[in-house]
């Protein structure tokens, strides 16, 4: 094949294919006069195209190469092109676009089937041959569905040399449209089983809570592979993988070490993962995150300070000064008037403490030892008691209402950490994993402080006795939400569930779904999955077996009973007042005591 038609065929078809491409030509035997007439024509393709020859080309040569955007240019003829061939990885035919052709013989596709015949060239590669055939030459396609599977050869398109034109036999110009069919292949793929029961249902939609993400993913894993018209089979391991500081452990080593072309069981989408492993989309929407119940308010506050705003206490302060100091002012007034006879040790004395006694009292609906005569200050005392018992109703009422009341001041992994509410962690090998990994400061001391307990076993427990002890209050348990609310779902009351609470730990997004790195099945993997979600059967095994948060209905809750935590300020006081009472008396008894012995004496 002259320069002059191959660079012919070679314009036509990178036309056809429509994308501006850097243009790598590598071991020509050609003369020079033809390499010369390559390259120039070649070289002006395309303003955004650019062409470059060498006589050879190396693993350095290859790392230079913008992917998806070059096209690899081989003579066959040459016997070094045999090597470069050999040594491409499966990243390079994956990334790269490859022409073959043959400067002078015309025996190129048998000798592509024999120098094929073990490299790794799969569905997605893009390899053309250009083999003449009279004034026409043929473009052709290798592939293979897997390393294990024959070798198939696909009928591009056909350049007419009277024509000078590339006529397009193409289906669709999708590539992986066109090898969508894998005819039955046995694809591997690795789910993550905790429970060996689960493996007796997998689609029964029995013990939904158990394996669930496994569970959800079987299923759309079988409608994947009957989109590409595989056969699948299923191998099971104990953990999703982690780096041990030699090798990926569990399904990532296995996917790692292309031993499986699936991983069936999504997993959080972490750097570190990145390198290994392909994420390719979003199945299974769900998270795991503390859960707890809302404590009661006077958990977390001092609920007797909070039924009036800062003003109305201001507000209330101001007035009792206001009322000791005008009764105070009339009972002087009076205490003139009253006959001696009169002044008993139960009329009410112009002093300030006898005053503050009795307002102080009425504050509180209660009486005074000490009783008014006047007219003026009976009527100071009728409107202060009535002014007082209204503000004495609202305050008990609202305090009543306080203690049902549950408290929203923790919001935050910081309020949780400060708070005294006791810790659980669902028993699982990425929570065992995970936690113990924690750099994040708050996060840290979190399995520190709550989760390690030292001195005991750390708090790492079976769902149902964490969901159980969550059930009871003042605990917050960590689990998969989608999973755990099941249970949730089944044990709780009605009004139990309004006060539930959640508070996210992992800084990590939904699981995705992973393959092998540079899968072959990369694209028509993504498509298919998408179409599952588009379709709705996403929605469906999701919604089957996953349980979102209880919704509150609005149903009335149980009274729930005042403990020693709900009066705690007020028993407080109650010790203040009688220790400083007991204090006072100790005093006055003392000073009592001094005077006997010095009147004695």
């Amino acid at each position: 094949m002259n320069s002059v038609i191959l660079s012919a065929v070679i314009r036509a078809l990178l036309e056809l294919l429509g994308s501006p491409f850097r243009l790598s030509g590598h071991v020509f035997c050609s003369s020079p006069a033809d390499h010369f007439s390559l390259l120039k024509n070649l070289a002006t393709f395309s303003a955004d195209s650019q062409a470059f020859f060498t006589d050879g080309l190396n693993g350095a040569d290859f790392r230079t190469l913008e992917e998806h955007r070059t096209v690899i240019l081989i003579d066959f003829d040459c016997p070094s092109s045999r090597e470069i061939l050999d040594n491409a990885s499966q990243a390079l035919y994956f990334n790269y676009k490859w022409i073959l052709f043959h400067s002078s013989s015309e025996d190129i596709e048998e000798q592509v089937l024999e120098t094929f015949a073990d490299l790794p060239v799969l569905g997605s590669s893009e390899i053309f041959l250009l083999i003449p055939e009279g004034e026409n030459v043929v473009v052709k396609q290798v592939y293979r569905h897997l390393l294990e599977t024959p070798l198939l050869l696909e009928t591009f398109g056909v350049w007419k040399g009277d024509q000078e034109t590339l006529e397009d036999f193409r289906e669709t110009p999708i590539t992986s449209r066109r090898r969508q069919n894998v005819q039955k292949t046995v694809l591997r793929a690795s789910m993550v089983i905790t429970n060996n029961d689960s493996l007796n249902h997998l689609t029964d939609y029995r013990d939904k809570h158990i394996d669930t993400i496994t569970k959800v993913n079987y299923i759309l894993t079988n409608h994947l592979i009957d989109y590409v018209n595989a056969s699948v089979e299923f191998l099971t391991v104990e953990t999703w993988g982690y780096f041990n500081g030699s090798a990926w452990s569990g399904m990532i080593g296995e996917l790692d070490r292309n031993l499986v072309h699936l991983g069936a069981s999504p997993l959080f989408y972490t750097t570190d993962r990145i390198p290994v492993i392909q994420y390719i989309a979003m199945t299974t929407p769900t998270r795991s995150k503390f859960v707890f119940r809302s404590p009661k308010l006077s958990f977390t506050d001092n609920v007797f300070i909070l039924p009036f705003d800062s003003f109305v206490w201001y507000s209330l302060i101001t007035l009792m000064i206001i009322l000791i100091l005008v009764l105070t002012l009339a009972t002087a007034v009076e205490w003139k008037s009253l006959p001696t006879d009169t002044q008993d040790s139960v009329t009410l004395r112009p002093k300030i403490s006898e005053a503050f006694i009795l307002v102080f009292g009425a504050s509180c609906q209660q009486g005074s030892a000490h009783t008014p005569r006047g007219f003026s200050t009976r009527c100071i005392t009728f409107l202060a008691f009535i002014a007082l018992m209204f503000l004495y109703t609202s305050y008990s009422a609202n305090i009543v209402a306080l203690l049902q009341s549950p408290s929203t001041k923790i919001k935050t992994l910081s309020d949780l950490l400060a708070s005294r509410l006791k810790f659980g962690v669902d028993d699982t090998v990425f929570n065992h994993y995970y936690f113990t990994h924690q750099t994040e400061p708050v996060r840290k001391a979190i399995y520190e402080q709550k989760i390690l307990q030292k001195g005991t076993n750390p708090a790492f427990m079976p769902l149902e006795q964490g969901i159980k002890l969550l059930r009871g209050g003042l605990f917050a348990f960590h689990m998969e939400t989608g999973v755990g609310y099941k249970v949730v779902t089944e044990t709780f009351f009605e009004s139990e569930k309004c006060d539930l609470k959640e508070i996210q730990f992992y800084e990590l997004i939904d699981p995705w779904y992973a393959i092998q790195k540079n899968s072959s099945f990369k694209e028509v993997f993504k498509v298919g999955l998408f179409r599952m979600q588009e379709h709705g059967l996403q929605e469906r095994e999701n919604s089957l077996l996953y349980t979102k948060k209880p919704t509150c209905h609005g149903v009335g809750g149980n009274f729930i009973t005042v403990g020693l935590v709900d009066i705690q300020p007020a028993m407080l006081i109650l010790a203040w007042g009688i220790g400083i009472s007991l204090g006072i008396f100790a005093m006055e008894y003392l000073a009592h005591r001094l005077k006997r012995s010095q009147r004695v004496v």
